[in-house]
C-alpha cells in the first residue's frame, strides 16, 4: 500500500514540475493538464447520451406478459 502511495506522488510531482517546465501543456494554469481536462469533457458528453438513453428507455417499459387467471385448488372430500 506504501509502495502505491509513493508511486503516485511520485507521479504527481513528475507531472506538475513537466508542466512548470512547459513540456506539458496547461493553458488555463490551473494544475490540470489540457489532455486530461479534454478526456473528463468526452466523458461528460458520453455519459450525458447514457442518461438521455437511460431516461427514454424507462418511458418506454416493455409491457408485463399477461399472466393465465389462477385457478382454484379444491379439495375432495369423501
Amino acid at each position: 500500500m506504501l509502495t502505491l502511495i509513493i508511486v503516485l506522488v511520485l507521479g504527481a510531482a513528475i507531472t506538475f514540475v513537466l508542466m512548470r517546465k512547459g513540456k506539458i501543456a496547461d493553458a488555463n494554469n490551473n494544475n490540470i493538464p489540457d489532455a486530461i481536462e479534454s478526456k473528463i469533457e468526452a466523458v461528460k458528453e458520453v455519459v450525458k447520451e447514457v442518461k438521455e438513453v437511460v431516461a427514454e428507455a424507462k418511458k418506454a417499459k416493455a409491457p408485463k406478459p399477461e399472466t393465465a387467471p389462477k385457478q382454484k385448488v379444491t379439495k375432495k372430500t369423501k
